[in-house]
């Protein structure tokens, strides 16, 4: 198979909670076990960071591959989903990794993905453990899918781990209160291998606390530094860079300077490819995009869009089902111009949903059977001076991009 079907098949094998919503989510790790028993167990084979979190952990993940690009070393990274090209979940020293290699991996080895019933998810980790061990890197930063302890990638035995902020997102999987998902992020603690929170949160702090004595883990809550920024917009992001930070600094084996942290902050973009995060599109109207798609993630955002001076406020916002979007647009202002469109799948949110809501919330909407009419839209009805905001998905931002 060329690459192209080698992608169409990984899609269409097997159901993709991404793409249907019919999560297939593991009982136990035997899968991706005997999947990486089977290719010669690759991720035992380098050095690795392991990320987990609600929010955060993909910018963070992309700091921390970036500084260490900066100290000279060959790094490896793993995180998901993509937003235009599936070989952006797993890149080494910030390049995608090869065609080739995406469809010679899966031509080699999928009568036993076919025999075993693997999924899309642990075929994606499969993969990209494989391409790192043979690839030599120094280490790899691997981010979790979803959860931590039935992740697919909690195979691995890491240097670090590291936990970023905890929020209720993905409820039906894995708790209805941030004490139970922040049991399941824990899973990704082991023994002896210290752990670093990025954000003391009162709710969750005691689980990861307990985790780590049972484990005999060095457990480390980041400190709040002022001192280093990054090129990656939001104040948010000064709580990731605790964490990464933090992180850095237990790598005793690498040598990292000042300097490469500096650096590396400053040039996530650039050094990993990194995109959809408060990202700038267009100057004049000022055009922003975030993949941000649940209630924490839309405080930040809304935090944003208040630190920013524009005339009028347009929103183009679309969902997939099973998000808390009326919670969602309760954040935002109601003064903005929604433009409310669904994405180009099957788990779009109808447009019924969000008219039924935006007429009860009084708001100004117009309703949009794409995502690109809504932004064009919002683009023909703005002036140089207007804010035009973009998300609530990542199919609603990698449609626009």
């Amino acid at each position: 198979m060329n690459y192209n079907q080698t992608v169409n098949w990984l899609f269409n094998q097997l159901p993709v909670y991404q793409l249907d919503g019919v999560f297939k989510y593991k009982v136990n790790l035997e899968p991706i076990l005997n999947t990486c028993d089977y290719l010669n167990n690759p991720q035992n084979k380098f050095r690795s960071i392991h990320v987990a979190g609600t929010n955060g952990k993909g910018s963070s993940s992309h700091m921390l591959s970036s500084i260490l690009q900066e100290a000279g070393l060959k790094v490896g990274l793993y995180t998901s989903p993509h937003l235009l090209d599936f070989r952006e979940r797993i890149k080494l020293n910030g390049k995608l990794v090869e065609k080739d290699f995406v469809s010679d991996f899966v031509t080699k080895n999928i009568e036993f993905f076919k025999n075993n019933n693997i999924s899309f998810f642990e075929m994606t980790v499969a993969m990209a453990f494989d391409y790192f061990a043979k690839s030599n890197v120094d280490i790899a930063i691997i981010e979790t899918g979803l959860g931590g302890r039935l992740d697919s990638t909690n195979i691995l035995n890491p240097l670090v781990s590291l936990i970023t902020n905890i929020g209720l997102d993905h409820k039906e999987f894995l708790g209805a209160n941030l004490k139970d998902i922040a049991k399941e992020k824990a899973g990704i603690i082991k023994s002896g291998v210290p752990v670093v929170i990025s954000e003391f949160q009162k709710e969750t702090y005691s689980v990861f606390e307990e985790t780590a004595k049972n484990l005999n883990s060095d457990l480390f809550l980041s400190n709040s530094l002022n001192k280093f920024k990054t090129d990656l917009i939001g104040d948010f992001q000064h709580k990731n860079i605790n964490g990464v930070v933090k992180v850095i600094s237990l790598l005793k084996e690498f040598n990292i300077s000042i300097d490469d942290i500096n650096s590396g902050l400053l040039n996530v973009q650039k050094n990993t490819g990194l995109t959809g995060r408060l990202q700038i599109l267009k100057q004049s109207p000022f055009v922003i995009c975030d993949v941000g798609h649940n209630s924490d993630a839309f405080k930040v955002i809304n935090n944003h869009i208040k630190s920013l001076k524009f005339k009028n406020l347009k929103i183009v916002l679309g969902f997939v089902k099973g998000k808390d979007f009326k919670k969602i647009i309760d954040i935002l202002p109601k003064s903005a111009h929604y433009f409310f469109c669904k994405p180009n799948i099957e788990r779009g949110l109808s447009l019924e949903n969000l008219a039924d809501y935006g007429s009860a919330c009084g708001l100004k909407y117009s309703l949009h059977n794409s995502v690109s009419d809504a932004y064009n839209s919002a683009l023909s009805n703005s002036v140089d001076d207007d804010l035009i905001f973009i998300g609530g998905s990542n199919f609603i931002v990698s449609e626009i991009l």
